[in-house]
């Protein structure tokens, strides 16, 4: 089970959430299924005790995400930003979910955080969270932002809290982090917490359709593409990656979350031990890595892209241009070539 908070977290948590009459609920650029599942779970959970909540997200959701319970009540920072500007401003506490850095939520989010007057809580699953909450609920071994997040409601207020809606957010989080319960990183715990999340009315055949049945032609065209046309296979490393350029993506009308599984398909090659994916963007290049066994792709980004993540699952991004990007990777697998092989 992940970590327990202590008697002190908890009454400080709850201290709080009890006087604060404004609260903001945030989590990273780029959301995934564990950002908004984690964000739209809470929100519902503190506007149901009687809290004036905003969710505030940096950019905006895939397709296949905004069905989720919670999503209308949303506030998109790049689009809404004086109305995000204002609820952070007004907030007394602030929720950060699914990040450790205030950066992850980029450069124009950041600064408006850094200058709030509200206190923090944080709840994370990524390693090395920042010192800047009050409260601190981190744990690495935890498959999700998500689970952590039923924990914390379940320590704090108790399971009999969540409803339907809640758990249908929680689930997302927990099924997409967790590669449809595929990585290591599933505990017993893990089962145990959707299966109270099962008993609490969710209907999990619907959240796995949702994400994953609901694709778009251009986007299984735009995968076959990817992974006939882009995959390259670097042999004495056991590696493999994809890349696309800007204007690939455009061609075939790339819409976010797309990409979203290639890095996945480029490492269930059978023999591949380290994949990468590069997206070029109109001002960087993206990069998501992800590897099996001991390699640890978390430090190999850190080290090299000045990027993060999990062990297995990492990401970053570069100003360099994509071939230079993928030249740099070339060269980083010849020289990790035995560690990656080893793993």
């Amino acid at each position: 089970m992940p970590k327990k908070l202590s008697t002190e977290e908890i009454s400080l948590a709850q201290a709080l959430v009890s006087k604060a009459n404004r609260i903001v609920v945030t989590s990273h650029k780029n959301p995934d299924g564990d950002a908004a599942g984690s964000a739209f779970s809470m929100s519902l959970f503190l506007a149901s005790i009687g809290k004036n909540v905003t969710t505030i997200l940096p950019d905006g959701l895939p397709e296949f995400l905004q069905w989720l319970p919670g999503y209308e009540r949303l506030v998109q920072f790049d689009t809404q930003t004086e109305e995000a500007k204002a609820a952070i401003d007004e907030a007394d506490l602030i929720f950060v979910l699914d990040y450790n850095a205030l950066h992850r939520t980029g450069t124009d989010m950041q600064v408006v955080l850094e200058n709030a007057t509200a206190q923090f809580i944080l709840i994370d699953h990524h390693q090395m969270p920042g010192d800047f909450a009050v409260v601190t609920y981190s744990d690495t071994s935890a498959c999700s932002t998500a689970e952590l997040v039923y924990h914390f409601i379940e320590q704090c207020y108790g399971s009999e809290k969540i409803d339907q809606n809640m758990a249908q957010n929680i689930y997302c989080g927990i099924m997409t982090d967790s590669g449809s319960f595929r990585f290591p990183s599933v505990t017993p715990d893990t089962h145990r917490v959707v299966a109270s999340l099962i008993e609490k009315g969710l209907d999990h055949a619907l959240v796995h359709r949702q994400v994953y049945d609901t694709n778009m032609l251009d986007r299984l065209k735009l995968i076959g593409y990817a992974l006939s046309q882009k995959l390259e296979i670097i042999d004495d490393s056991l590696t493999a990656y994809i890349s696309l350029s800007s204007d690939e993506l455009r061609r075939h009308n790339h819409r976010q979350g797309d990409t979203e599984s290639l890095v996945n398909q480029a490492l269930s090659i059978k023999g591949v031990k380290l994949a990468a994916f590069f997206r070029e963007t109109n001002h960087e290049v993206k990069l998501s890595f992800r590897s099996k066994g001991s390699f640890d792709v978390n430090k190999f980004a850190r080290d090299n892209w000045n990027g993060g993540g999990h062990m297995n699952a990492a990401g970053a991004a570069t100003t360099l241009s994509l071939p230079e990007a993928i030249q740099k990777f070339k060269r980083l697998v010849q020289q990790y070539r035995l560690e990656i092989i080893n793993s």
